[in-house]
């Protein structure tokens, strides 16, 4: 008995040790990017490797820019406990309209893009205005106006598609950027993030604020270099970077700036 009791005694100190490493893994995020890279491995031993093609990389990452791009200001919404619910049906009303300003009335196109911006404005402040002034709960409003921009642009299209656009309007859709303008934007906004990155770093260490590792740091730039440059190098094998994937890049970084200095 005595010798299984010290023997116990022994081996208990070393089980709390154990513990805050595995409280430190994030097993919801191991899980999603093994689930992620099991359905990518699938899908490009179907496709005998077609799924991780320079074509389809850049059909993807085109076609999924318009839903990173409400996801950057549905960012503040979320982040401020409120909820969204219209802003899929308010981008297709805007949509809709842009096209019908830009094929039914022939606009040009700058002043396609400043109405449209300031419709888009105007619906965004009436349902902030019965949220914050009126405070109706944000899931009533914008489920309301879910319903309401739906209804609006089969309205005014009728139901039907809209169509032919200009050439300069799919312009900012459809077209990409030349090999060595993406590739060039792409190693100045690279410099540009990790100065940022490193001057962020300073002002922490000058208030006397808790930072990682200097050899972390430089690991996770190099890393994130590797993939930026990267999937420009694989979009460039095709036909260049997709003009929306820029706009989306342009306005990840606004965002930034907005939730890290306003």
């Amino acid at each position: 008995m005595s010798k299984n009791t010290s023997s116990e005694i022994k081996l208990t100190p070393t089980a709390p040790a154990a513990l805050p490493a595995l409280k430190g893994l994030n097993l919801q995020v191991f899980v999603m990017i093994a689930a992620i890279v099991v359905i990518m491995l699938f899908f490009t031993w179907v496709t005998d490797g077609a799924y991780l093609s320079a074509r389809n990389i850049s059909n993807l990452l085109r076609q999924t820019a318009i839903t990173g791009i409400l996801a950057v200001g549905m960012v503040f919404v979320i982040i401020s406990a409120e909820i969204d619910l219209s802003v899929g049906s308010m981008m297709g009303l805007l949509g809709g309209a842009a096209a019908i300003f830009d094929v039914w009335l022939g606009w040009p196109l700058p002043l396609t893009i400043l109405v449209t911006l300031v419709m888009g404005l105007l619906l965004g402040a009436w349902n902030g205005w019965w949220v914050a002034y009126r405070k109706v709960p944000s899931f009533i409003v914008t489920l309301a106006g879910m319903l309401a921009f739906r209804g609006i642009l089969i309205g005014i299209t009728n139901g039907t598609t809209v169509s032919p656009t200009s050439p300069a309007m799919a312009q900012i859709g459809q077209s990409y950027l030349p090999d060595g303008i993406g590739f060039g934007i792409g190693v100045v906004g690279m410099a540009a993030f990790i100065v940022w990155q490193w001057r962020g770093r300073m002002r922490r260490q000058a208030l006397g604020l808790a930072t990682s590792s200097s050899t972390a740091a430089v690991g996770r730039q190099a890393i994130t270099a590797v993939i930026v440059l990267g999937a420009i190098w694989l979009l460039n094998d095709y036909r260049g970077v997709p003009t929306p994937v820029l706009i989306l890049a342009a306005l990840l970084l606004a965002g930034l700036f907005m939730a890290t200095r306003t």
